[in-house]
């Protein structure tokens, strides 16, 4: 399976939704409603609130759309990875990696916040793979700050984000204040809107009941948690690794955007302890950079009987973890 997904063929989607239906499949037969913890954002809210108006309050809908947008978020991240040559041929093995990864934890398959928080991170990683072409960065700067601002307004720790934007600044450009400055305006313009909004409508007491950040730092005894954690670190340690024979002999570009991945992860792996309510869920936010660097650890496995094996190990842990644990 492995050789199928390395190919950059795009009849591999046909393949990739196939595996996707096979490893969510525990999920669609067990749904679960939408994530709703008391942290959600404003945006969040409204959002959920007319489509179970729609719907009503059908889990199997919304664990449907769940495995949806993780099928097309692991379609777009395989899209700007191979735009800008991350591998050394087209690959679907990030995409591939993306939707096993995803299914080590039940909470990463629940439509909750985190998971559109990521459909628009994308937009944000897009963004900032453009950082180093430019000669002016401050609409892009712009635009990714406002792309974080948004992300606030689903979940509010998302903001957070905005240190992925500044140090993605500094690691893709030259210093200069003036993006930074832009950038940082962009972030604050959704909550501006909001607030313009709410006060024309006569809703401003809706402010006090918005969540706000607090840190925590849990102790986590769910030992899937443990497990679906450990997994993807040692896969995201390893592919860093294996990264380095190569990296210094690709562009300057890919270099950066590389490095930029690895930021976003460990700025992913933070952000959730800053959440009013502390869910393993929102490590989901983690997976879509670290699908990146466990699909290097794939692709640099050159024998697919060694990386097919390794495969095959991480896809019985997800089935064992789903079927025959409790």
């Amino acid at each position: 399976m492995i050789r199928f997904f390395r190919s950059g063929n795009p009849l591999t989607v046909l393949l990739l939704f196939i595996y996707t239906l096979v490893l969510k499949f525990y999920y669609l037969i067990h749904p679960s409603m939408y994530q709703a913890d008391g942290s959600e954002g404003y945006l969040y809210t409204w959002l959920t609130g007319v489509l179970e108006g729609w719907v009503g309050k059908s889990p199997f809908f919304f664990t449907s759309l769940a495995v949806l947008l993780l099928f097309l978020q692991a379609l777009l991240i395989t899209r700007i990875i191979n735009n800008h040559r991350l591998f050394a041929k087209d690959t679907y093995l990030p995409a591939m990696s993306f939707i096993l990864f995803t299914s080590l934890l039940e909470s990463w398959n629940v439509f909750g916040p985190a998971m559109l928080v990521n459909t628009l991170m994308l937009w944000i990683f897009h963004s900032i793979t453009d950082l180093y072409m430019r000669n002016s960065a401050r609409d892009v700067a712009f635009n990714i700050g406002f792309a974080i601002g948004l992300c606030g307004l689903l979940w509010f720790p998302a903001v957070l984000f905005v240190a992925l934007l500044l140090i993605s600044l500094v690691v893709m450009r030259a210093f200069r204040l003036a993006e930074w400055i832009i950038g940082l305006l962009g972030l604050f313009c959704p909550f501006y809107l909001l607030g313009t909004y709410l006060f024309l409508t006569d809703q401003w007491n809706v402010l006090t009941s918005l969540p706000k950040i607090s840190f925590h730092l849990p102790m986590i005894t769910n030992y899937k948690v443990w497990g679906a954690l450990v997994t993807s670190v040692l896969f995201f340690v390893t592919g860093w690794l294996m990264l380095q024979r190569t990296f210094n002999k690709m562009l300057i570009q890919g270099r950066k955007i590389w490095s930029a991945a690895a930021v976003y992860v460990l700025v992913a792996m933070v952000v959730p302890f800053f959440s009013a309510q502390f869910t393993p869920g929102y490590w989901l936010l983690v997976i879509l950079p670290l699908s990146l660097f466990a699909g290097n650890v794939f692709w640099t496995i050159t024998s697919n009987t060694i990386a097919g094996a390794l495969h095959i190990l991480v896809l019985a842990y997800v089935i064992v973890m789903q079927y025959f644990s409790h």
